[in-house]
């Protein structure tokens, strides 16, 4: 027998909240017809409103009823793919484990809170001394920025109760000394996760934004808002931009290339010149598996690789199959074998002893072991340089990812495998909940309470645009890498029948972090330094993982920060007699580059991909692999 629209929504908690909206909106139109009273001047006007209160709250109904038949909902009671409700059970072991204050603690919050509640709610400009009745708040946060916030005590008094609360729980946690202090920083992230999505201004009922909104658009907010979710629930995985703003090889990955070289995990594409000469010896880029590689190539004005092929460099760039069942079997051998293929290739192909490289994230790592293997065969001579963007090799001081390789968040990441691989969509939502305020909440408030139409922005359209993972090989990598940190030991890990150890790396190597890494901490990438030889280059950068990156010399934002010192044991010593350069450290990095070989030879044959009648290429770029889902 199928289940009712309440019996479905018991069961499941997108179920819930989306049936919870269509009530609470029934429930705000229906004293509506009342504001329109025989006599009334403005009763055509009130009577017009009515009517279009009246059809946005039958859309609401309609598309909510609509939904439970047809989308979302199964008699069996799933979800469909990329089941959200799936996300609450990573998280349950962080819920069960929630400290509660004690009793002295409850009765400090008490008085605070009466002090708080006595303060606001005092009439305004007479006893609370103001000027001109405003409110003097304690605490400021950016989501309260707006006037209304602070115009209506009753606003006033719940954001700021909030925030009272938030700052007790929090300090309550960093006080629980006989925990692990593992654990209480994972008890700490946990209940920073919670409180950002438990704040007044993510329901639109104590939202006086979006009460205002509501009223404006008589309801039209509400129905848009809906529409939003509902497609979001059906793609399962939140939307940032406009979807249909982006096409690839239009207006996104543009720079001209083709591809040169496919295998099942990874097609190769080289790029076409762009000066007469260039350096003699090729660049080979490896970006993370776990994103898409145009992240260095979003437009003309932020391309690295664009820029790249403008400084006079033979540029080919690595782009990853998006898992899939065919891949159930995929472990890190694989993507070191296909590094070490794509360098064997191109040395090939272009006639080069050696070739550099640029390894991103996560394939930063892989390119580290990849060095260590070829250095353990006696072919490290392959590589010129190696240049790593945001990469760790050392994971004792991983940041905040640590929060979810435990044993538990291991075990519970398993569940979500399926066909041998998991769904990106997954990691896009573990991703964001690091900066759950910017990256969820914020566009919860926009898409869903507002519904604002979506904006077209390549980066937040790139960091949507997910990939699948080999179940096997991320399992592994949480383990053996995250959780256990074996890269680090020498020969505690093999690939391709040889041992690892990162001591054995001696080669140039230009090493770069992000100030504001929150993915890959600059305490973190600096360890590098301690793992291998050669001489190295560090060069600590402003912003982030995908700013400090990603950051044009034609922009003229940010800086980085050098320190010529040869003889420094830490980042920060690194930091103390470290120069600021202003803008970009690309111009730094060619340089260094150019240091390393100068030589330079016509880009003519196949430095021109596809130029030659015998040269025959796959397709142009981007390739079929990025387009893959």
């Amino acid at each position: 027998m199928a289940k009712t629209s309440s019996d479905e929504a018991a069961g499941n908690p997108f179920a819930a909240m989306l049936e919870a909206q269509a009530r609470w909106a029934e429930m705000m139109f229906a004293p509506l017809p009342q504001l329109a009273k025989d006599g009334d001047a403005d009763a055509p006007a009130a009577l017009s409103d009515m009517q279009k209160w009246a059809e946005n709250a039958t859309r609401l109904q309609t598309m909510w009823l609509e939904f439970c038949q047809s989308h979302a909902i199964e008699a069996t009671g799933e979800m469909m793919a990329g089941d959200p409700a799936k996300w609450f059970a990573m998280f349950e072991t962080w819920t069960q484990q929630l400290p509660f204050a004690d009793p002295a603690e409850q009765q400090r919050w008490w008085a605070e809170s009466a002090q708080l509640w006595q303060a606001l709610m005092l009439p305004q400009g007479e006893d609370d001394g103001s000027e001109g009745g405003a409110l003097d708040l304690p605490r400021e946060d950016r989501r309260f920025a707006d006037p209304r916030w602070r115009e209506q005590p009753v606003y006033a008094l719940l954001h700021q109760t909030y925030l009272m609360l938030t700052e007790r729980v929090l300090a309550m946690v960093e006080k629980m000394d006989q925990v692990d202090p593992a654990k209480r920083e994972q008890l700490k992230f946990a209940t920073q996760a919670m409180a950002e999505a438990l704040s007044p201004a993510n329901f639109a009922a104590t939202n006086p934004i979006v009460l205002d909104r509501i009223m404006e658009s008589r309801g039209e907010s509400l129905v848009k808002g809906m529409e939003n979710l509902l497609r979001d629930i059906q793609k399962g995985q939140l939307t940032h931009t406009d979807p249909d703003a982006f096409v690839l090889g239009e207006n996104l990955a543009t720079t001209p290339g083709k591809v040169v070289h496919e295998t099942p995990l990874f097609q190769l594409i080289q790029y076409n010149p762009s000066t007469e000469k260039v350096l003699g010896v090729p660049l080979i880029i490896f970006p993370p598996w776990i994103n898409r590689f145009y992240i260095l190539d979003l437009n003309e004005k932020k391309s690295f690789v664009k820029w790249a092929v403008d400084q006079g460099l033979s540029v080919f760039m690595v782009s990853w199959k998006s898992a899939d069942a065919s891949m159930k079997d995929v472990v890190w051998d694989d993507y070191i074998a296909a590094q070490i293929e794509a360098i064997d290739h191109v040395r090939k192909r272009l006639r080069q002893s050696a070739v550099h490289t640029i390894g991103y994230c996560v394939a930063g790592t892989t390119l580290a072991a990849t060095l260590a293997v070829l250095a353990e065969k006696g072919e490290l001579d392959k590589v010129k340089s190696a240049t790593f963007f945001t990469a760790q090799v050392d994971f004792s001081e991983a940041g905040e990812l640590l929060h979810f390789i435990d044993d538990q968040q291991i075990a519970a990441i398993k569940s979500l495998e399926r066909d041998g691989f998991i769904d990106g969509r997954y990691m896009a939502a573990t991703f964001n909940l690091l900066r759950g305020n910017d990256l969820i909440w914020n566009y919860v408030v926009r898409n869903y309470l507002l519904g604002e139409d979506y904006t077209a922005f390549d980066l937040l359209h790139w960091n949507g645009d997910v990939t699948n993972l080999p179940a096997r090989w991320h399992q592994q990598y949480l383990q053996q890498l995250y959780r256990d940190n074996l890269l680090v030991k020498p020969g505690r890990l093999e690939a391709l029948g040889v041992p690892i150890d990162l001591g054995k790396v001696d080669l140039p190597t230009y090493i770069q972090a992000g100030k504001d890494d929150h993915i890959a901490p600059a305490t973190s990438v600096w360890k590098i330094t301690e793992n291998f030889g050669g001489p190295m280059r560090f060069v600590l950068a402003g912003s982030g993982h995908i700013a400090g990156v990603v950051n044009p010399p034609a922009a003229n934002k940010y800086q980085y920060w050098i320190n010529e010192d040869e003889d420094i044991g830490s980042l920060a010593e690194f930091r103390e007699g470290a120069t600021e350069h202003p803008g970009s450290w690309w111009p730094d990095w060619i340089e260094w580059i150019r240091s390393q070989d100068a030589k330079e030879v016509a880009a003519s044959g196949k430095r021109k991909p596809g130029s030659g009648k015998t040269d025959k290429m796959i397709e142009p770029a981007p390739g079929r692999y990025v387009k893959s889902r």
